[in-house]
């Protein structure tokens, strides 16, 4: 049924695409993913249509097509990724590189629970379910370190591309166990099928599903200095055209800044 899903959802996106042209110099096509992304894309339509663009928006909930699809000009840009995933993108690409065109906001990660209500309460032994994408495991355990369920080796860089998370802990005093075999976007369907016993999940996906993230985990990842911010990728190559320096601008505008804050309350942070 995944499968089927996730080929579904391609093969969408790839319909999306393929009824957008690029031949008009002020049509901005982007790649995104719903929450919060096209919505904060959605808000930035009026403000570029003001300056003469018409902002496309492709919604997909796959990970992995937006990077090629944007290498290979069937797009403009996307908006979906922080940046240690755009940066393992790009180590596992050399010749498929994508750079950022703008820093826009931060999705904190939350540890939520069926059982539990409080940090205090989790059992020895439980089981954490975690994305299967590695540049989230640093980050994943970087927010367990910070509840203070387990330590990390000194020197570790939680944004690895290559994070190995046995080989990051130090301490684990509740022997907790940790599971890597669900995609980003089926976290939440993990949780309301109680598959674990702790989930981590982004708070993009714990909005899409109706949960609020400040009310509804038990422990939340801060947004000071945090190097997990979502960006705008674009081909180096086109930093420098008009649409995508006006996309850009508006993206990082105060304009956006203030509808985030607005329509989030604290779930989703400007950058």
């Amino acid at each position: 049924m995944k499968k089927l899903y996730l080929l579904t959802t391609i093969l969408l996106a790839i319909l999306g695409l393929s009824s957008c042209g690029q031949s008009d110099e002020n049509v901005i096509e982007v790649i995104a993913t719903q929450i919060p992304h096209a919505e904060i894309l959605n808000q930035a339509k009026p403000i570029l249509e003001e300056q003469g663009y018409t902002l496309k928006i492709i919604t997909t909930s796959d990970y992995y097509f937006p990077n090629p699809a944007v290498y290979a000009k069937d797009a403009d840009a996307n908006f979906f990724q922080h940046v240690p995933f755009l940066d393992a993108y790009n180590l596992d690409h050399p010749n498929q590189q994508l750079v950022i065109g703008a820093y826009v906001h931060i999705e904190p990660i939350g540890l939520y629970a069926n059982s539990y209500s409080s940090l205090s309460d989790i059992e020895d032994g439980a089981t954490i379910l975690l994305s299967n994408s590695i540049s989230d495991h640093g980050r994943a355990l970087n927010l367990i370190a910070a509840a203070g369920l387990i330590t990390l080796k000194e020197g570790i860089d939680i944004t690895a591309s290559d994070f190995d998370i046995q080989a990051s802990i130090l301490t684990n005093p509740k022997q907790l166990v940790f599971k890597t075999d669900v995609a980003p976007d089926f976290l939440i369907s993990a949780y309301n099928n109680r598959e674990a016993d702790l989930y981590i999940i982004n708070s993009n996906y714990v909005l899409e599903g109706g949960l609020n993230p400040l009310t509804d985990s038990i422990f939340i990842e801060t947004t000071d200095n945090n190097p997990y911010v979502n960006v705008l990728a674009i081909r180096a190559s086109d930093s420098n055209e008009p649409k995508i320096q006006a996309l850009i601008e508006v993206l990082e505008s105060q304009a956006i800044k203030d509808f985030i804050l607005t329509q989030y309350n604290g779930s989703v942070i400007p950058a």
